[in-house]
């Protein structure tokens, strides 16, 4: 029996690339993947365009089409976890439908895949994007792999191959907000990685702005790390000591000098405002990681749908 493969696609907004990405994918398959049997995935974040017209319409046209509507917009990072975690073929592989990520690395994946691997994560060696956005995110990685308590996979995004039994694993978790790079690092074992260039987006504008890439950056360091926190314990030691250390020094200063040592306001001023800052920053920092457990605390779905077409488990199945 052929082993099937499920291409999860999220959209959001896509209508200009839907029908493009569903041809390359069907192409792979009938010249380099042609033994084994191909669903595609759509989960669809509510969008405001032709994007579900266009997912139905392949549905009806194509059984192996298959759409999760979701009832609004959960986020990038719930709508994409909850598609990979309702796939249902032997493998699943995520895909982003602005094909950035090109689809013809799927068969290096599948190759790993039965090589042993559970898990195949993409690595972007190269990028035809923004040169900037590129060198951003690499500082970033570095800067979490460095604070992370668990290991974290550099330029990789989601992009790659899962077995299913991490489909699975996925399913089971009851987290509603999700980091799954943080998760392929964790419990991703009998993991490798391939490596590929990313292009630039084919068609549309890209839905990603400077919120949803700080909701994402803020998702990635308080799931991963408590090491801005307690950053912000031994800064408060070392201030609290440097304080006490030039308070002392002032008042011995000024007995020695009394009449001729004239304290100042102006290091008074500095010193406020710059340990209010550090507070302020903190703070900020201190509300992000409130924020995400009081989600998690709270226990909502992950995502609720409207519907799904074509596939064989309903969104109540558990397992």
């Amino acid at each position: 029996m052929k082993k099937t493969i499920t291409v999860v696609i999220p959209t959001y907004n896509e209508e200009q690339n839907i029908q493009a990405v569903y041809n390359r994918v069907s192409s792979i398959f009938q010249s380099e993947l042609a033994d084994y049997n191909m669903e595609i995935l759509f989960i669809d974040n509510a969008s405001a365009d032709r994007s579900r017209a266009i997912i139905e319409e392949l549905c009806g046209r194509d059984h192996r089409v298959q759409a999760i509507f979701n009832a609004t917009n959960f986020g990038f990072s719930r709508s994409s976890y909850y598609g990979l975690s309702q796939a249902e073929g032997d493998c699943a592989v995520m895909l982003y439908a602005d094909m950035q990520d090109p689809p013809e690395v799927i068969p290096q994946f599948v190759a790993k895949w039965e090589e042993g691997y559970k898990v195949v994560t993409g690595i972007k060696s190269q990028s035809r994007e923004n040169p900037l956005m590129y060198a951003v995110r690499g500082i970033y990685y570095k800067i979490l792999s460095k604070i992370s308590e668990t290991e974290h996979i550099k330029q990789f995004d989601g992009f790659g191959l899962y077995d299913a039994s991490f489909v699975k694993l996925l399913r089971k978790m009851k987290d509603p907000l999700p980091y799954l790079r943080g998760l392929v690092a964790e419990y991703g074992c009998r993991r490798t990685e391939v490596q590929y260039t990313q292009e630039k987006r084919k068609a549309g504008k890209t839905s990603f702005n400077f919120a949803r890439y700080y909701d994402v950056a803020m998702l990635g360091l308080t799931s991963s790390t408590k090491a801005i926190m307690r950053m912000a314990t031994f800064l408060g030691l070392i201030m609290a000591g440097i304080c006490f250390l030039v308070a002392f020094i002032t008042v011995v200063l000024k007995l020695v000098n009394w009449n001729y040592y004239d304290v100042g306001t102006a290091a008074i001023i500095v010193g406020i405002f710059f340990v209010g800052a550090v507070q302020i920053f903190f703070l900020g920092f201190l509300g992000e990681y409130i924020l995400n457990i009081n989600i998690r605390v709270m226990q909502h779905p992950i995502v609720v749908e409207e519907r799904r077409i074509n596939l064989r488990r309903s969104c109540d199945d558990e397992t």
